[in-house]
């Protein structure tokens, strides 16, 4: 009779394999991962969710809070060679990624921008400001979106897409409530423009300035 409480040798063995494929992947791969998850695709619609953006040839976008590039490299397609797609983080491994994926991709409307936490420091105003999974993790929304509003174009526009109350990332804190989100977006000095609900997991508002 086994002790109480031991596991099979099969299952330490299954643990000493995910360990060393967790080494492999490395730190860069595995940040890919806690960023995007597993079966993203399944429910964050994400050619809807361009479709829904309508995106010209041209067009320069910010994508906030990039992570691996997960809408980075759709952005990027819908704007086309004569637009510009930056993402924009903190985090120096996760741009290098997507600088070596473009470049490998042959995508050169992609520039990488290492941003301040206070400050997305874009080299120049943009059509559209995309968050996607990144509102909650900024701290002083509203003064921040204030600010990061000289980086807009005249008829630039805010997309916040977020985990909203329900589900698995409010159990983590990893949400905001959608009239939390304009609240703050209407004290930093934007308007709603349009919310799209087809997403099951998060609310997507689109938000435009304030005209004087």
């Amino acid at each position: 009779m086994k002790p109480s409480g031991s596991r099979p040798r099969s299952s330490f063995l299954g643990i000493a394999a995910l360990a060393a494929l967790i080494l492999l992947a490395g730190c860069t791969a595995l940040k890919r991962y806690a960023y995007e998850g597993f079966g993203r695709d399944d429910w964050q619609e994400p050619e809807q969710v361009i479709e829904a953006l309508a995106l010209r040839p041209g067009d320069r976008v910010a994508d906030l809070g990039s992570g691996g590039g997960y809408f980075t490299f759709r952005l990027s397609k819908a704007v086309g060679p004569a637009g510009k797609v930056y993402a924009v983080d903190v985090d120096r491994d996760l741009l290098e990624y997507i600088a070596a994926r473009a470049k490998d991709q042959g995508m050169r409307n992609i520039e990488t921008v290492t941003a301040k936490y206070d400050d997305p420091l874009l080299p120049e105003a943009v059509d559209l400001i995309f968050t996607s999974d990144v509102y909650h993790h900024i701290q002083d929304r509203s003064k921040y979106f204030a600010h990061a509003g000289k980086y807009l174009r005249p008829a630039g526009r805010v997309v916040v897409i977020d985990f909203h109350e329900k589900g698995f990332a409010s159990m983590i804190g990893h949400f905001t409530p959608a009239d939390l989100a304009k609240k703050e977006m209407d004290e930093a000095g934007y308007r709603l423009e349009k919310q799209f609900d087809f997403l099951e997991k998060q609310n997507f508002l689109v938000f435009a300035k304030k005209t004087p």
